[in-house]
């Protein structure tokens, strides 16, 4: 809950974050640099935070991540710049790489197998309660304390769980014998940061084949195929490749990336239609996008009860097409959608996501040995981050490219004329360029023409998102039954308990 609870948090400060009186006066650039540094630096580093809580174990992993997160959030608290707070939300992102792997690890080792979907229905629920809770939290800081207190407001939380987690976490002790593949460790951060890294810069605006975003993710992906050769021969592997021999896993790992790519990316248009074409306030657009976090929470809470009825398989291929279902009512709105539309459609969205999430982890490590717990649980970690920054990038991309398109050859209208070539361009650089330009110059018209602009950019990106997400169905639906057929039969003994 703490790691989501900082993600959505910040959401509400970035507007206060770039006041150069009451913030720091961050940039654009620095502003989404401040969120894609945690978002590099946790996915770069999550293969590295399972292979420490499998070497030891995953309560001293756990703490250690606590600790970090605990010290870097109160130094970003008082950074006294844009730079400074963006170092600080980088080691923030490497705490992060160290807690996620463990608190799975923990749930997978400590808990027996029949109320270990259960503890895994919890742990995903959590995270729709920190989307939740940390809107509502941040709009309350921010309007009583200045923007550090939504940084400040980690560490009490860390003293809490640090606490909790000493007093009732059990010591679960990592492989005796188990030494850490450094060089493995090495090439897997630079290679997933590097991947990060172009995806993030594809996302702000940078063209695909540029030095910015080609480079990287060329450079990137040949560390990561690095990566695998070395896992395949290393006697201690960071990442045991053998996971993957279980079609569950593997079904289960792709499912999660889809998945969190189309709910990411959904999300990101999302909330430009509400405080665009919609005019919500950037307070009143985050309460209604907690009613997908609301759906999470209950989501997951019904899956364990809908996996007996209808099987994981079925539960995760329902939960998947029921995301793809509100995805394509964007088909249809426009700027007078009523709100409860909205509400009831980012409802069932997070209602799906909550049945996709618990009953796909517990596929995914049901067949993890103990000693592969920590790296079992940093892929199952590392696709929702790399799915959730591929998704941001899929959309902002088809976003701008279709906007700017239907802006390119439009009469663009001044107060007498056309608009000088300078507001030109900076009407069509985004919607909310054209908006803050038709509010200073006084051309509801103008900001009219760049609703309709960006109407027409989100039909885009929501049928790819609604297709992507019918992938992910066919996915859960092919690949969760070629686990079942496989590996029931051996688990069981005989063909008779395998029916």
């Amino acid at each position: 809950m703490l790691i989501w609870l900082d993600t959505s948090i910040l959401n509400v400060a970035v507007t206060t974050l770039a006041d150069p009186a009451d913030g720091l006066g961050a940039t654009p650039a620095e502003l989404e640099w401040v969120a894609s540094a945690y978002t590099l630096v946790f996915a770069g580093t999550l293969f590295a935070g399972g292979a420490l809580a499998d070497r030891f174990g995953p309560r001293n992993t756990l703490l250690a991540g606590l600790a970090l997160f605990g010290a870097a959030s109160g130094a970003g608290a008082f950074a006294g710049s844009a730079g400074w707070l963006i170092v600080a939300r980088g080691f923030m992102g490497a705490g992060s790489a160290l807690l996620m792997p463990a608190t799975l690890s923990v749930i997978v080792q400590s808990t027996p197998p029949e109320k270990r979907t259960r503890a895994i229905a919890i742990w995903s629920s959590s995270s729709g309660l920190g989307v939740a809770v940390g809107p509502v939290v941040g709009g309350a800081l921010l309007s009583h304390f200045w923007w550090g207190s939504v940084f400040l407001v980690n560490v009490p939380i860390v003293v809490l769980c640090m606490t909790g987690a000493v007093a009732v976490v059990p010591a679960l002790k990592g492989p005796a014998r188990r030494v850490l593949d450094l060089p493995g460790l090495a090439l897997s951060v630079l290679g997933l940061g590097g991947v990060v890294y172009g995806v993030i810069e594809l996302g702000n605006g940078q063209s695909w084949h540029g030095v910015h975003v080609l480079l990287p993710v060329v450079l990137g992906g040949a560390l990561l195929a690095a990566f695998v050769a070395g896992q395949r021969r290393s006697p201690a592997p960071s990442l045991d490749l053998r996971l993957f021999r279980q079609p569950g896993f593997t079904a289960g790992s792709v499912v999660l990336l889809i998945a969190f790519m189309a709910l990411a990316g959904h999300l990101f248009y999302a909330a430009f239609y509400l405080q665009g074409p919609r005019g919500l306030s950037p307070a009143d657009a985050g309460l209604v996008m907690i009613a997908a976090a609301v759906g999470i929470v209950l989501g997951s809470q019904a899956s364990p009860a809908m996996s007996r009825l209808l099987s994981d398989r079925w539960t995760v291929a329902a939960g998947v097409l029921a995301t793809a279902a509100t995805y394509v009512g964007y088909l249809w709105f426009d700027g007078g959608t009523p709100i409860p539309v909205v509400v009831v459609l980012l409802f069932v969205q997070g209602f799906g996501m909550g049945l996709v999430g618990t009953p796909v982890t517990a596929v995914m490590m049901s067949g993890v040995p103990p000693q592969l717990a920590g790296a079992g649980s940093a892929v199952n970690s590392v696709t929702r981050q790399v799915g959730g920054t591929l998704g941001v990038a899929m959309t902002g991309s088809i976003l701008s490219a279709v906007y700017r398109d239907r802006m390119a050859d439009a009469t663009l209208p001044g107060a007498a004329g056309e608009l000088p070539p300078a507001a030109q361009e900076q009407a069509r650089t985004s919607a909310e360029a054209a908006r803050s330009l038709a509010g200073s110059l006084r051309l509801p018209e103008l900001a009219a023409m760049a609703d309709r602009a960006f109407l027409d950019a989100m039909y885009t990106a929501t049928f790819w998102t609604a297709v992507l997400a019918l992938v992910g169905c066919v996915v859960a639906a092919g690949g969760l039954r070629a686990r079942k057929a496989a590996d029931e039969p051996a688990a069981n003994g005989n063909g008779r308990d395998a029916q």
